[in-house]
C-alpha cells in the first residue's frame, strides 16, 4: 500500500515538474522565439546572468520575477473575492486533466506492474472534458468581476465560443471512441501499438476537427476573440495583474500541452513507436534483466510521448503566428454550421463502417 502510494506521488510530482516547471514557463520562450523566426526577427535576447544570455532563456526567469513583484491591483467595484478566485479556478482544471492522461504504458519495475499514469479512470476522457469545462467558469467569473465593460465582453465572448465549441469536440472523439470500444485512455494508447491502427488512419477527419475545436477551447489564434486585443484591450483579464495575471497566462500554455497530450493518445499512438513493439525492445536488453529491460523501455516511451507532445505544441505555435484572427460571426459559423455537422457525419459514417465489418 505505502509502495502505490510513492509511486502515485513521483507520478503526480513528475506531470506537475514538466507541465507546471518545465513546460509552463519555457513555452514563454518558445513563444517568442518562433514568432521571430517565422517574421526574420532576433527576438528575446536582452536577459542575463553575468554577461550570458542563453538565447533569451533567462527572460523567463525575468518574467516570473516581474510578476512576484508587481502590484495585484483590483479595480474599484469588482468583486474582490471573485476577482482573486477567477485565475486559481482557471488554471487548476489545466493541470488536473492530465491526471488521466498516460504518458508511458505498463512495466515490470522490481515485480511491481507499474502504470504511467496517475489514475487509469475508466471513463477518463470524459473525466478530461468533464474537468476542462470547469474552467470556463474562470474565465466568466473573471470578466464579469472585474467591473469593467470590455472584460465583460471579453467573458461572454468566452461563454459562447468555449460551449459551442465543447459540444463539437466532444462529438469529433466519438468517432475515436466507437473504434477502439473504450473510454479508458491506457487502452486507447495500448490499441495502437500496431502503426496502422493510430487514430489518425481511422479517423483522419476526426483528428482534425478534434485540434481545431480544441484550440477554439483554449481561445488561442485565429480563435483569440475573448481576447481580442485591438477590440477588447485585454478581454476577461484586462483588469488583472501580477500573479493573478501570471495564472490566467499560465492556464493557456498548460491546456496548449494537454491538447498536445491528448492529440498524441487519441490519433498518434501515445508512447508508441512505428513498427516497433514493447517486446522487441525488452527482449533487446534481456541479458540486463526484466526491471532493467522495462526500465529502457520505460524511458524511451516516455521520451517519444513527449517527443510528439513537442511537436504537436510547435504546430499549435505555426498555426498562431500564421492565420489571422477569425471575426466572431465566423467563429460561430464554423463551430456550428461546419464543425458541427461535420462531427455528425463522422460519427454515422464510422459507425456503418464498424456495421458493415462485424
Amino acid at each position: 500500500m505505502l509502495v502505490d502510494i510513492l509511486i502515485t506521488l513521483l507520478k503526480i510530482f513528475f506531470i506537475l515538474g514538466v507541465t507546471v516547471g518545465f513546460f509552463a514557463p519555457i513555452l514563454t520562450w518558445v513563444e517568442r522565439k518562433q514568432s521571430a523566426i517565422m517574421q526574420d526577427r532576433i527576438g528575446a535576447n536582452r536577459a542575463d546572468i553575468l554577461g550570458f544570455r542563453a538565447l533569451g532563456l533567462f527572460h523567463c526567469i525575468a518574467d516570473a520575477l516581474k510578476m512576484f513583484t508587481k502590484e495585484d491591483f483590483i479595480p474599484r467595484g469588482a468583486n474582490k473575492i471573485l476577482h482573486t478566485l477567477s485565475p486559481i479556478v482557471a488554471v487548476i482544471p489545466a493541470i488536473v486533466t492530465f491526471a488521466v492522461v498516460p504518458f508511458g504504458g505498463e512495466y515490470n519495475l522490481f515485480g511491481k506492474q507499474v502504470n504511467l499514469v496517475i489514475s487509469d479512470l475508466d471513463v477518463g476522457i470524459l473525466f478530461v472534458f468533464a474537468v476542462a469545462s470547469l474552467a470556463t467558469y474562470g474565465y466568466v467569473v473573471a470578466g464579469w468581476s472585474s467591473n469593467n465593460n470590455w472584460s465583460l465582453l471579453g467573458s461572454m465572448r468566452t461563454a459562447s465560443q468555449m460551449v459551442s465549441y465543447e459540444v463539437t469536440m466532444g462529438l469529433t472523439i466519438i468517432g475515436v471512441l466507437m473504434v477502439y470500444g473504450t473510454m479508458r485512455l491506457t487502452e486507447i494508447g495500448a490499441a495502437q501499438e500496431n502503426f496502422f491502427n493510430w487514430g489518425i488512419f481511422l479517423q483522419p477527419l476526426g483528428f482534425f476537427m478534434f485540434l481545431t475545436a480544441a484550440i477554439a477551447e483554449n481561445k488561442r489564434i485565429p480563435f483569440d476573440n475573448p481576447e481580442a486585443e485591438s477590440e477588447l484591450v485585454a478581454g476577461y483579464f484586462t483588469e488583472y495583474s501580477g500573479l493573478k495575471f501570471g495564472m490566467f497566462f499560465m492556464a493557456e500554455f498548460i491546456e496548449m500541452v494537454t491538447i498536445a497530450a491528448l492529440v498524441t493518445i487519441l490519433f498518434f499512438g501515445g508512447w508508441q513507436i512505428p513498427f516497433v513493439s514493447t517486446e522487441s525492445i525488452t527482449s533487446l536488453f534481456d541479458f540486463l534483466g526484466t526491471t532493467a529491460s522495462n526500465a529502457i523501455a520505460m524511458l524511451i516511451h516516455v521520451g517519444v510521448f513527449f517527443g510528439k507532445v513537442v511537436f504537436f505544441i510547435w504546430f499549435q505555435m505555426t498555426i498562431r503566428w500564421t492565420l489571422p484572427r477569425f471575426r466572431y460571426d465566423q467563429i460561430m459559423n464554423l463551430g456550428w454550421k461546419i464543425l458541427l455537422p461535420l462531427s455528425l457525419i463522422n460519427v454515422l459514417v464510422t459507425g456503418a463502417v464498424i456495421l458493415a465489418r462485424s
